[in-house]
């Protein structure tokens, strides 16, 4: 996810840049990687961070979840 964000950031000139990536379901779950598991990061001049996350709920929700995170984090960051 921070490889993401730093690509993001880079590509599109952007101050700042969030990525998220994880397994919002309903498949894709293997063994330490449940389903609901996201990663997000943010890239930023005031510097980059990662958190690693776990949601519960249907794709939808997660997915829901995993945005207001990813805006929370950018929020956080300027």
């Amino acid at each position: 996810a921070l490889a993401m964000a730093r690509g993001a950031r880079r590509r599109l000139r952007a101050d700042v840049a969030a990525a998220i990536t994880g397994i919002a379901g309903p498949g894709g779950a293997r063994p330490g990687k449940p389903v609901g598991l996201v990663f997000v990061a943010v890239s930023g001049p005031k510097g980059e961070s990662a958190q690693r996350l776990l949601f519960a709920g249907d794709r939808a929700g997660v997915r829901r979840q995993a945005c207001a995170a990813a805006l929370k984090a950018l929020r956080r960051s300027v």
